[in-house]
């Protein structure tokens, strides 16, 4: 039988609203791998328990970072639904946007940590548990591309390349993670 808090996190993702919505969802995936990279630690013995320590705080931040982004662009809409000849539009509208991006750049930085621990997990746990890692690794990889890929559509009219291009990095290093957790099996 299905959970209702589950079932109730499902619909109001779906729900037509502005928040939750990708970012949000991105981060509750990160916090998704970094439990299932935690189990799979905690079955490997003590030589993982610092990849389950460190999992566990993973995801706790996500946590937090999913809750924040449930407001994280509410300043973009409000900057949308000024008049287009007000003049203090664009700035805000660029303000908001670069705010907007601070979030899902900080979810990417957790999720490809996240995405490391679960290949190590992979590499130096339990093989029976490998593909419970792999899972952790594959979600922390999509959390992290995900999360990039906002921050790109946030700062697409900035033309500093600065987070759009560390969150591009982040994206390859979670790539990279994903294929050591999947060669590692």
């Amino acid at each position: 039988m299905r959970d209702q808090r589950l079932s109730e996190l499902l619909d109001a993702v779906a729900a037509r609203t502005a928040a939750p919505g990708g970012g949000s969802t991105a981060a509750c995936t990160c916090a998704l791998a970094a439990a299932v990279t935690e189990m799979a630690a905690r079955f490997a013995g003590p030589e993982l328990e610092p990849i389950g320590a460190r999992a566990v705080e993973l995801r706790e931040r996500a946590l937090e970072l999913a809750d924040r982004e449930l407001h994280a662009y509410e300043p973009v809409l409000a900057a949308l639904r000024l008049p287009r000849e007000d003049p203090k539009r664009e700035q805000r509208l660029r303000n908001a946007r670069a705010q907007a991006a601070e979030t899902p750049l900080a979810l990417a930085v957790v999720a490809v940590e996240v995405a490391e621990l679960a290949a190590g997990a992979v590499r130096e746990g339990n093989h029976h548990l490998a593909g419970d890692a792999i899972t952790g690794a594959l979600l922390a990889e999509a959390a992290c591309a995900a999360a990039a890929r906002l921050v790109e559509i946030n700062l697409a009219g900035d033309p500093g390349p600065g987070a759009r291009a560390e969150a591009a990095e982040l994206a390859r290093r979670a790539g990279a993670a994903r294929e050591a957790a999947l060669a590692g099996a």
